[in-house]
C-alpha cells in the first residue's frame, strides 16, 4: 500500500478541504435546503468527493481545515464556487458574509484583497452590477 493510499493525494485532501468550506457556509443558517443539498451534491462529484467522504464532511465540515493555493486563478475558482453556495438562496447573510471573509483570507487572499474581492462578488450575485461592468462581461472574449 503506497503512501497516497493511506493519507490521499494533496490535490484530493485540498479538495476535501475546500468541500468541508462550502458545507460550512451551506450550514450556517441553521440546516442545508434543498437548493443547497443540490448544489453540495454538484460540488462533491467536481471535486471527486466520494459519498463515504461526504457524509463524513457533512456530520463534522469543522475537522477539515482550509488550506491555500499558491494559483490565484484556483483562489478565485474555489471563492466563486463559495459564493454559489451563498446565493444558492438568493441572499447573502450577515454571518455568511463574515465567514467568506475568513475562508478569502484562510485561501491566501489578503485582508485589502479579500474586502475587494467579496465586496465585487456580492454585486455580481446580487444582479446589483453597473450597467458597463454588465456590458464588459458581456463584450469579453472568452
Amino acid at each position: 500500500m503506497s503512501f497516497s493510499d493511506l493519507f490521499g493525494s494533496g490535490e484530493h485532501l485540498r479538495n476535501l478541504s475546500h468541500f468541508a468550506a462550502i458545507v460550512n457556509l451551506a450550514a450556517i443558517d441553521g440546516e442545508i435546503n434543498t437548493e443547497e443539498e443540490k448544489l453540495l451534491r454538484r460540488f462533491a462529484g467536481k471535486l471527486d468527493i466520494t459519498e463515504s467522504e461526504y457524509q463524513k464532511v457533512l456530520e463534522n465540515p469543522k475537522a477539515y481545515p482550509l488550506t491555500a493555493s499558491h494559483n490565484s486563478e484556483k483562489r478565485l475558482e474555489r471563492l466563486h464556487d463559495l459564493f454559489k453556495i451563498i446565493f444558492a438562496d438568493s441572499r447573502i447573510e450577515e454571518e455568511e458574509a463574515g465567514l467568506i471573509k475568513r475562508y478569502a483570507i484562510g485561501l491566501g487572499f489578503s485582508s485589502e484583497a479579500s474586502e475587494n474581492i467579496i465586496k465585487k462578488s456580492i454585486r455580481i450575485f446580487s444582479g446589483q452590477i453597473p450597467f458597463e461592468d454588465y456590458q464588459y462581461l458581456l463584450n469579453k472574449q472568452d
